[in-house]
């Protein structure tokens, strides 16, 4: 299994409680912190959420909280299922922008928000 690290980037800002949960990336793939991950229904792992994606992780519904090299096998890591993030520390995934992946998090009624710094 491969492993994650913890880099910190300012990725979190306010003082919105910080919730983690552990959860399983699918192998091949190499995220880094702030990837917006989305859920693939049919095994309960998560990859980085593509609006085109049709397994379910089209949805935006964690934010990765390690680097995550997954590429030689699926890997456990911390994602965070509480917080609120700078816009421009987001890695979202290809047809995803800050105001889509807030909108899903609204939608969901998860307590993750997305902050537009200035």
């Amino acid at each position: 299994m491969g492993e994650a690290t913890f880099a910190p980037n300012d990725l979190l800002v306010s003082d919105v409680p910080v919730i983690i949960r552990n959860i399983t990336i699918v192998s091949g793939q190499n995220l880094k912190r702030g990837a917006v991950l989305g859920n693939i229904t049919a095994s309960d792992k998560y990859t980085l959420s593509a609006s085109a994606a049709a397994d379910g992780s089209q949805t935006p519904a964690l934010v990765l909280a390690t680097d995550c090299d997954a590429s030689a096998g699926d890997v456990v890591a911390a994602a965070y299922a509480s917080g609120a993030f700078d816009s421009t520390k987001l890695i979202p995934g290809a047809g995803h922008t800050a105001a889509t992946v807030e909108a899903a998090f609204r939608k969901a009624g998860a307590p993750l928000y997305v902050r537009v710094l200035k």
